[in-house]
């Protein structure tokens, strides 16, 4: 199969056998890969990652290998979205450690992480999932629309960490693809969102989804600028500079809660945290069930975001594309959509 592989900060092409299967595990045709920040970072070094990126994806279960028949039919030709932490339970660890026993998966102290850690990803023709990890992706969802289920997830784990009843307004630091679906899962939740940005263009878009927007440059001069306090913060910028405005616009005694993954180190000053006495959580992989449940009742339809798609064997043109200024997600397209 037509793979792409992480080589001195670049994609390289390369021909690989398909993925071996454990019991209980799918191999998957993947047809849609969505470029996500996550990915441009591991270019740079995040993780040391050296295989195969990529973890959101829609496709279809060609295999499944270990299970019985019925499982088999269950599962054969679905189209299916994955969860990325691969957990104890799918390698037959015994005994399971001490978070997958809490029901921590995405925390297992032994994890592989779909196109991050250890687990070639989705900008191959094909990947390898437990069963555990797939969910089906209902008929009125579209390939487009399903390639957005993951980060879609991870706006929703705001969700599961938060009552957010307790938060009538917030802000979102940050413009780009998941900034933009945090906002939008928020509002569709009933919190008065304003997104701040540094490109006209990307704030555009949340605009059209009806989210107030502000403008901001992205360096020390916005702390002199924006004015305005929020009981709840969330930063999204995927940059460094996005933790001190974060931490300048949380009213005291309000929450922060953290979303940024990037290469390398954030310079930060702790007096805010301990002078105001914010809460500062972080938050990342989110819970499916309530992506796809979006989805299929049409409360969100996060395509607007797309900037292009390009065909899987471009990939290493379609990462430098999805880098340019005021581009938010980019496609890979690895097989035609249903």
């Amino acid at each position: 199969m037509l793979s792409f592989q992480v080589a001195k900060n670049r994609l390289v092409a390369v021909q690989k056998p398909l993925p071996r299967l454990r019991p209980g595990w799918a191999l998957i045709r993947v047809r849609f890969a969505g470029i996500c920040n996550t990915d441009i970072e591991i270019l740079r070094g995040y993780h040391q990652f050296r295989g195969t990126p990529g973890h959101e994806f829609v496709g279809e279960v060609m295999q499944v290998a270990g299970v019985s028949a019925k499982t088999r039919e269950r599962w054969l030709g679905k189209r299916v979205a994955g969860e990325i932490n691969v957990a104890c339970s799918a390698y037959g660890y015994k005994p399971v450690c001490a978070f997958c026993r809490r029901g921590l998966k995405t925390h297992c102290g032994r994890r592989t992480v779909l196109g991050i850690v250890a687990h070639d990803g989705a900008f191959a023709e094909y990947l390898a999932l437990p069963l555990e990890n797939l969910h089906v992706v209902p008929k009125n969802v579209s390939d487009m629309k399903a390639v957005f289920i993951e980060p879609l997830a991870a706006a929703c784990q705001i969700l599961d960490q938060l009552n957010i009843r307790e938060f009538p307004t917030a802000a979102v630091l940050g413009d780009g693809k998941l900034a933009q679906l945090i906002a939008i899962v928020l509002q569709a939740s009933g919190t008065r969102v304003v997104l701040y940005g540094k490109h006209v263009n990307k704030l555009a878009y949340a605009r059209k989804a009806g989210i107030a927007t502000k403008k901001v440059r992205g360096d020390a001069s916005d702390l002199r600028r924006v004015k305005g306090n929020y009981r709840l913060v969330v930063e999204a910028t995927g940059s460094p500079t996005g933790l001190t405005l974060a931490q300048h616009i949380t009213e005291p005694r309000g929450t922060l809660l953290l979303k940024s993954t990037f290469h390398g180190a954030a310079p930060v000053e702790t007096w805010p945290i301990v002078v105001k006495e914010i809460t500062v959580v972080g938050s990342r992989c989110g819970p499916f069930a309530k992506a796809i449940a979006l989805l299929r009742s049409g409360k969100v339809d996060p395509t607007p975001l797309i900037s292009r798609t390009f065909a899987l064997k471009d990939a290493p043109q379609a990462i430098a594309y999805a880098q340019r200024s005021g581009v938010l997600k980019v496609i890979l397209a690895a097989s035609s959509p249903i």
